[in-house]
């Protein structure tokens, strides 16, 4: 008989609890001074953004024709777009403060100049390039938002960036129209005053803002010391293939998102529906946006992303393929609530994620490519409702919304739930 007397085994300690999801006022006033720079900043640029609001307007009263202002609205787009992807390789080039301060300071010389330029060749220039200068500071402003926030911050720190933007849209048009009237409905003042915001941005960055990308994370710094990671600009980005479905899931999510603005107005006249409903839908989601964004990403920022950034494409199509349903303004508004609550889900996940998918030495370049597939799809998603409209009438809302399944398909496929810096990119 055996007389091996063997120890009793340690009951297992009971887990820790989980901690609770940082807040917002938390994880502002822990983030580094550079994180509230950026998050000021972006909301200044986006309430000094009154110029595409105004430029037909002004175009118009320099004796121009519809048909050139069309060309320049499509220019302005172009710019932003261009943008978009040339500050990623400016992020990496000139750095984070570089990136930002020629931003918003050729913003402000550009901007001004507009008043003054003879003839429509030069200001269509000038256009092109007042908007992709504005969105230079983009990709470069997200890359230090990344950096210097611990990941289980980012999402509620990247909602933060979507309430200024969103803030400074909704305030940027009446700032202007204030600044119009201000100056006897001329627009010396409101192009100055938009000038002088863009500057005095500048200013600050450049006496706040870090001149290299060398803050990191303690987990950054963790991933760093594993091995070198892959460069390469945006041939890397490239190669990685579930981070191109990603970006087509983006592609697709912001055209559908954009329906809104183009494809909507056009239904409900054709419906004959009162315009009432269209300004209360819009004036809904803002509402909707800005109230209860930060307040949900509380709860959704511990949820995986690959659940969020899903969720909230499913949520987007399904409110704009309710806009097809024949029950009147009751769709409007049942929509509107659907794809709202679909923003505020999925929205900031969706722009956290790309800082997060791809190696570090490349995160300007992954933000960079997604900021420009999101623009894309902004830019063409109206011209292609429109279309789909003119030709099938009100069956574009189911076509539409089979587009945000397609999207909610391909980001279950490409959002990664490993670390990054050991994802084989292949």
């Amino acid at each position: 008989m055996s007389t091996d007397v063997r120890p009793a085994e340690a009951a297992p300690e009971p887990a820790a609890p989980a901690a609770p999801a940082p807040g917002v006022w938390v994880t502002f006033k822990e983030a580094p001074r550079a994180v509230k720079t950026v998050l000021a900043g972006v909301l200044v640029n986006r309430l000094s953004g009154f110029l595409q609001v105004f430029l037909v307007l002004f175009l118009t009263s320099q004796g121009y024709s519809k048909g050139r202002t069309v060309i320049a609205l499509g220019v302005y787009g172009a710019g932003a777009v261009a943008g978009s992807l040339a500050g990623g390789t400016l992020a990496d080039r000139l750095g984070i403060r570089g990136a930002t301060v020629l931003s918003m300071s050729s913003t402000a010389v550009l901007t001004a100049a507009l008043l003054y330029l003879p003839g429509f060749t030069p200001l269509l220039g000038a256009i092109a390039l007042v908007s992709l200068g504005a969105q230079l500071f983009r990709p470069a402003s997200a890359t230090l938002l990344a950096e210097q926030t611990d990941g289980d911050r980012q999402v509620m720190i990247f909602a933060m960036y979507r309430f200024g933007l969103n803030v400074g849209a909704t305030a940027a048009p009446l700032l202007g129209y204030a600044l119009y009237h201000a100056g006897g409905q001329t627009y010396t003042l409101l192009f100055w005053g938009e000038a002088a915001l863009a500057l005095a941005y500048a200013l600050v960055a450049r006496a706040t803002l870090p001149a290299r990308n060398r803050t990191r994370t303690p987990e950054a710094a963790d991933r760093a010391a594993g091995g070198a990671a892959p460069t390469g600009g945006y041939g890397a980005v490239l190669r990685d293939r579930r981070y191109l479905l990603y970006l087509v899931a983006a592609f697709f999510h912001s055209a559908v998102y954009m329906q809104y603005l183009s494809t909507l107005p056009l239904s409900l006249k054709d419906a004959h529906i009162a315009l009432f409903w269209y300004t209360f839908a819009v004036a809904l989601n803002g509402v909707i946006v800005i109230a209860f964004e930060l307040l949900v990403t509380k709860v959704s920022q511990r949820w995986p992303l690959k659940i969020t950034i899903g969720l909230g494409f499913a949520l987007v199509g399904a409110g704009v393929a309710c806009y097809g349903l024949p029950i009147g303004p009751a769709a409007v508004v049942i929509g509107t609530l659907i794809w709202s609550l679909g923003e505020i889900l999925g929205g900031p996940a969706v722009f956290a994620y790309p800082a997060g998918a791809g190696p570090e030495p490349l995160r300007s370049r992954y933000i960079g490519s997604f900021q420009f597939v999101f623009g894309l799809g902004s830019a063409l998603g109206p011209m292609a409702g429109t279309w789909l409209f003119l030709r099938f009438g009100s069956l574009v809302w189911p076509l539409v919304g089979a587009c945000s399944l397609l999207a909610t398909l391909f980001a279950l496929v490409a959002v990664r739930t490993r670390p990054a810096a050991s994802q084989d990119l292949s």
